[in-house]
């Protein structure tokens, strides 16, 4: 479901870039400190982009090092790492195991069995860590699961629910700041069940799998309703963002919120459009 959360690398300035990659190659080396290299594996932009809100807001310590590493052998690269990581990849292992375990129950795929049995001992000690965290996710997946199994067809649910959970991810510490950050992580957990629906729409129908959007799909608005609807839903994600005193990393925070995050809605419009023009040039070749 995770994965929209991304830059848009062309609008970032060379030390913008430079700055994104030692936050990204932190999260790597503190999952692979806290969990392994099976750790790594788990790598999203999603908790990347959670750990850099967090430190751009609370500002803590960081340590910058340089060095090789599995993924990146060929020469040293700068990393920074932050209390805020540590939290953060806790969370991503969380996540990935809880993705794995619900594509095996979905798919029977014995690769997801087996990626899931390879988590299990990191999971374990990622809940030790985020007890709290980790239940709410675990009871945002069985909420979803039982949305999924009774069929309900409203998109609300299981999108309000994924708010719900990433919101609760989102606020690290019980204190001033976790009714916005709360409320940014809710905008952006709705936005993306709602967008991973969306874009899996046509696969799901095909192969007759459950996806909320199937029951509306064929309403001649559907396109504006799902732009209006993922609109709104970043503008609350942005909103939030925007009454938090963030300084540090405000300019990659907004690339994310306001160009990157629409980057895979974007392509699936324009093979939308290539789609119809080719469809036009076949009817009037066959006129």
């Amino acid at each position: 479901m995770f994965g929209y959360v991304i830059t848009n690398c062309k609008a970032l300035s060379p030390e913008q870039q430079q700055r994104f990659r030692a936050l990204y190659c932190g999260m790597c080396h503190t999952l692979h400190t806290r969990y392994g290299n099976i750790g790594r594996f788990t790598l999203s932009y999603d908790m990347t982009f959670l750990a850099m809100v967090l430190s751009a807001l609370y500002e803590p310590e960081e340590t910058v090092g340089r060095e090789r590493c599995l993924p990146h052998p060929a020469k040293p690269h700068e990393y920074v790492l932050n209390p805020a990581m540590e939290y953060a990849v806790d969370l991503n292992v969380a996540l990935a195991y809880h993705k794995c375990a619900d594509n095996w129950q979905d798919d029977h795929n014995p690769a997801f069995a087996a990626a899931k049995g390879l988590l299990s001992k990191a999971y374990k000690r990622a809940g030790g860590y985020q007890p709290e965290k980790c239940a709410a996710i675990q009871a945002w997946m069985d909420g979803i699961r039982e949305i999924e199994k009774c069929g309900e067809a409203a998109i609300d649910p299981p999108v309000n629910l994924t708010g719900q959970m990433l919101g609760e991810l989102f606020a690290w510490k019980q204190d001033h700041w976790s009714g916005e950050l709360r409320r940014m992580g809710d905008g952006l957990g709705r936005f993306i069940y709602f967008m991973d629906a969306y874009d899996d729409l046509d696969g799901d129908v095909r192969h007759n799998k459950f996806n909320p959007l199937k029951s509306v799909c064929l309403q001649e608005n559907f396109e504006a309703l799902c732009k209006d609807a993922l609109t709104m839903m970043m503008a609350d994600c942005a909103d939030a963002f925007e009454c938090l005193p963030i300084v540090r990393d405000a300019d990659l925070i907004r690339n994310i919120l306001y160009s990157g995050v629409w980057a895979k809605y974007n392509y699936i419009q324009s093979k939308k459009e290539e789609s119809a023009k080719s469809s036009k040039a076949v009817s009037k070749g066959a006129q």
